[in-house]
């Protein structure tokens, strides 16, 4: 059993090294005729025996209805071989960026598919190989999604994934399949796209507050917290203010829980607060944990709108606000390890 076992995954590793050879990652595909594959299903097999029993009931009963009968159920099965072919072979097929998402959060990919020849595409079948597989395995790793392609038409279609662990992951092969129109034969191709999947660390619930950090060449300015956990730079809310300068959220939160007072930043304050994150102040001595709190601090700092940075063992953000550094700093600790 051992020595079966092994000789299967060296057959299964050959084949998968010379489709990797074959099939270059890339973010397109248009399936044509080196790409696309066919095999028998289940219901042509049973076809296939009932094609049998009809032909030798015919022969010993010499009916000629049942002659016709079998020769046109065959005939029927074989051009569904070319109809289920045409159905797949010109196809193309774009992947969008993933988008990232956190740690214990399903993934989902979306793809364009078009095509420029006569008639509408049925049935096909978008899932994700499943990655033990190889090249002929016909399972599906998280889910399927179906549509028909009308000629000349862009059809967006989704396809789930299950949550991935943090980090960076290869996008995983692909499967465009059809089983039209008689099901009798599975047409497919395989789709490598070269995007990466990025998973951020889970954030912490109920960190404790941003630690209090002074920013190189700050002199005497230091982002702080005071008793009301809020970060110097906020005041409570006094009627006049600017309305764009409440944080909205907090001041939902204090509506709903009756506690609390409305709080509103304080802009100069604000321009003069800087932060530094750094893995050292968390207090923490598991690599995970770590992670997990800098990202609710990370998210917190965002959502205050103040500049910070981040420092881990080997890498360091500088200091930055904005949506393009909050995801240079989820990415970093995406691929990173205290």
């Amino acid at each position: 059993m051992k020595i079966s076992s092994a000789l299967q995954n060296a057959a299964r590793a050959r084949l998968n090294a010379w489709m990797a050879q074959r099939l270059p990652r890339n973010d397109t595909l248009v399936l044509t005729q080196r790409n696309l594959y066919v095999l028998p299903t289940g219901v042509s097999l049973f076809l296939a025996l009932t094609l049998l029993v009809l032909l030798v009931a015919s022969i010993n009963y010499q009916a000629n209805l049942g002659f016709l009968l079998s020769f046109m159920l065959a005939a029927s099965a074989f051009v569904s071989v070319l109809v289920a072919h045409g159905n797949l072979r010109g196809l193309h097929a774009r992947l969008q960026v993933p988008e990232p998402v956190f740690a214990g959060q399903p993934l989902t990919l979306r793809a364009q598919l078009h095509h420029s020849g006569r008639g509408t595409r049925h049935s096909i079948e978008w899932l994700a190989q499943q990655p033990s597989a190889s090249f002929t395995a016909q399972g599906q790793a998280d889910g399927a999604t179906m549509a028909d392609i009308p000629p000349g038409e862009n059809t967006a279609l989704r396809l789930g994934l299950a949550a991935l662990p943090r980090g960076l992951h290869p996008c995983p092969t692909l499967v465009l399949q059809t089983h039209y129109p008689i099901g009798t034969f599975r047409v497919w191709g395989l789709w490598r796209p070269a995007s990466t999947l990025v998973v951020y660390p889970s954030p912490e619930t109920n960190a404790p507050p941003l630690p209090r950090t002074h920013a190189p060449g700050m002199a005497g300015a230091a982002a702080t917290r005071t008793q009301s956990l809020e970060l110097d730079g906020f005041r409570t809310y006094q009627r006049g203010d600017p309305l764009k300068t409440i944080l909205w959220k907090k001041a939902a939160t204090a509506m709903v829980t009756g506690t609390g007072d409305w709080v509103r930043r304080d802009q100069q304050d604000l321009h003069e607060t800087e932060l530094w994150l750094d893995h050292s102040h968390t207090g923490l001595s598991h690599p995970e944990a770590i992670l997990s709190r800098l990202c609710a601090w990370v998210l917190e700092a965002d959502q205050a709108q103040v500049r910070y940075g981040l420092r881990l063992p080997q890498r360091e953000v500088p200091i930055g606000s904005g949506t393009a550094h909050l995801h240079q700093c989820l990415r970093t600790l995406a691929e990173s390890t205290p």
